[in-house]
């Protein structure tokens, strides 16, 4: 059932771009009570000296003076660092590969700010700059006994639902997507047409907020201290050069072993031995998998009624938000699913989220624990494969040796 209701306030996440500031565009047109809000996560300057927070801020703010609606800063640089930046830390240690946007959003966007927004600012909604849609709508209230689904947005190529996988129900029923129903070019030119220009052809944010252009080694060894292992050939099971950590390195990645005139590509990582697998090619089989272990998913709207009543599902799945859909079978496991794919997939990485779609809605998703019909994957031993299940789910184990502002030098 659902009830057409005014949604007096709407507080909106406004982060200093053109998405986030057409989506407050749209909310105040349509006739709502609109409050913009700037979420700082990051405390920090790149290479260059500069804090690309502080600049963000001061557009975001512009944005909202436009826009003559009221404007606030949240600091969640505490939160974020406890909750998303030391679970990312952890994981590279143990050899997993995370991804930090879908847990910001988790933790941060989808939780805190949630809840900020509601208790503090008496909001009825909250709304972001997402290109994502859901079965709620703009114009509708949809009662708290019916759950919603998460959709993907018109624009197919920037649709951002891979990273809105883990997102909870109780959030996703109160969050709106203005701008899920229309392609990039047309919200660039809903900013040009009202004022916006300064944020029409703003570049858009890529990349990591807290690295920036730095190479990603680089940055990593500022936090995690060096710690040495072979690069073992698959082929050979021969030594072939030494890397500073496992946690340089992901699956699917060209290392640079000098004195090798072959290219060598990581094809799993034992942990416990600091030992990197690699294989000669780009296109050697052991970087591809047809089937891999996951841990317990997470099911935005519900669990799939197929999978409840056959305890296997057909659908379509993604582990990096650019790569293309991939018909998967999954079935059920004691630990999580197990996810059978209709072709080999190179590089599925553990600690990276499996994301599962049907026609436009998104699912859930499930992070990647293993590679599964693989011979070279065996490697892998017990040890490491029951050290990666204590990584999940994310969140439950903070480091107490990890300080805030603390690296290595």
């Amino acid at each position: 059932m659902i009830v057409i209701n005014r949604i007096r306030r709407v507080v909106c996440g406004v982060s200093g771009g053109v998405d986030s500031s057409v989506a407050a565009l749209l909310l105040k047109k349509k006739g709502y009570d609109v409050v913009g809000v700037f979420m700082k996560n990051w405390d920090g300057k790149d290479e260059l000296g500069v804090c690309q927070s502080d600049k963000d801020v001061e557009v975001a703010q512009r944005t909202c003076k436009i826009l003559n609606i009221p404007f606030f800063e949240v600091n969640f640089v505490k939160e974020y660092w406890n909750h998303v930046f030391e679970n990312l830390l952890q994981d590279y240690q143990a050899g997993l590969t995370p991804n930090p946007d879908i847990l910001c959003n988790y933790h941060i966007k989808f939780d805190l700010f949630f809840d900020y927004a509601k208790e503090k600012l008496d909001a009825d909604f909250v709304a972001t700059g997402h290109y994502a849609r859901s079965s709620l709508g703009i114009n509708s209230v949809e009662t708290e006994t019916e759950n919603t689904k998460l959709l993907t947005s018109r624009d197919d190529f920037k649709d951002q639902t891979f990273f809105l996988s883990h997102i909870k129900q109780s959030s996703l029923k109160k969050t709106l997507f203005p701008i899920g129903g229309l392609l990039k070019s047309e919200v660039r030119k809903l900013a040009s047409d009202n004022g916006l220009e300064h944020v029409s052809n703003r570049q858009n944010s890529t990349g990591i907020c807290f690295i920036g252009r730095r190479n990603f080694q680089e940055f990593i060894s500022e936090y995690v201290p060096n710690n040495p292992g072979p690069f073992i050939d698959v082929d050979t099971d021969e030594e072939v050069g030494q890397h500073l950590g496992i946690h340089m390195w992901t699956l699917g990645q060209r290392c640079r072993i000098g004195g090798c005139l072959k290219p060598y590509f990581v094809a799993s990582k034992q942990p416990e031995t600091r030992t990197i697998f690699v294989a000669s090619g780009t296109n050697h089989p052991a970087l591809f998998s047809k089937a891999f272990l996951s841990s317990t998913p997470h099911w935005i709207h519900s669990t799939p009624r197929e999978l409840q009543e056959n305890k296997t599902f057909d659908c379509f799945f993604r582990f990096q938000h650019t790569k293309p859909l991939t018909a998967a079978q999954i079935a059920v496991h004691q630990s999580g699913l197990i996810v059978t794919l209709d072709r080999p997939t190179r590089a599925l990485t553990p600690g990276q989220y499996a994301v599962f779609y049907s026609g436009q809605e998104c699912l859930g998703c499930a992070r990647i624990v293993q590679n599964l019909n693989n011979d070279w994957h065996n490697c892998m031993t017990e040890t490491s494969i029951s050290s990666m299940y204590d990584r999940f789910p994310e969140g439950k184990n903070p480091s107490p040796s990890i300080v805030p502002g603390a690296k290595f030098v």
